[in-house]
């Protein structure tokens, strides 16, 4: 996946001692500079450019700072994070143009939606970095790819995305099963990741044949 190095101190309030909660600067600095990188990344792969992506971050972080107040610390940070930047995304102009043709209520959950941990598609997005891959994931509607993202490149458990989403765990995992099938079907058209993503199919197949 692609990664890029962001400065994040660039984020922070300047000339401001402390939250409107008076909880001082440094205890916020503490708990979301670690994740300056993987803020940015995950919002890169949601506005899809650069530029846009800074402004996100840059929105996010000035927005959770003057929120600190309202976090309960000892709780998830991260998540609490994820959701106000998800929510800064879906409130800005690239968000609502993302949203506006997709039903948030449109999830069809079924037993047969069932998410499995390692699939093919998953071991190559890991592997592999590939501009067809990035498309692929781009090319997904907002409510699937979002989910992805947080499941499979920032390795989120299906608890900390619902509440990220505001969404049931069955959603979740609808979301995630689907968004995987359009990968999967979208690599398929790639003859070069289609043969290794056919290959690691049978590899699996092969795996599960009791001797």
């Amino acid at each position: 996946m692609r990664q890029v190095t962001f400065g994040a101190m660039r984020m922070m309030p300047t000339g401001t001692a402390a939250s409107e909660g008076n909880q001082p600067v440094s205890e916020f600095e503490e708990l979301a500079m670690p994740l300056a990188k993987s803020a940015y990344n995950l919002a890169r792969w949601l506005v899809k450019n650069d530029h846009d992506a800074e402004d996100l971050v840059q929105e996010t972080y000035l927005k959770a700072f003057r929120s600190f107040h309202s976090f309960q610390l000892g709780t998830n940070f991260r998540a609490w994070l994820y959701r106000i930047l998800r929510n800064t995304f879906l409130n800005s102009r690239t968000g609502l143009t993302a949203t506006s043709t997709v039903s948030l209520d449109s999830d069809e959950e079924g037993p047969d939606l069932a998410v499995e941990n390692e699939t093919p598609e998953t071991i190559l997005m890991k592997h592999v970095n590939s501009e067809q891959i990035q498309r692929a994931i781009d090319d997904l509607p907002i409510i699937y790819r979002e989910t992805l993202l947080l499941c499979d490149v920032e390795k989120m458990s299906y608890r900390e995305i619902s509440e990220i989403l505001s969404i049931p765990i069955g959603t979740v995992m609808s979301r995630l099963a689907r968004g995987r099938k359009a990968v999967r079907i979208s690599l398929r058209g790639t003859p070069s990741i289609a043969s290794r993503l056919t290959s690691q199919v049978e590899t699996n197949a092969t795996a599960t044949v009791p001797m």
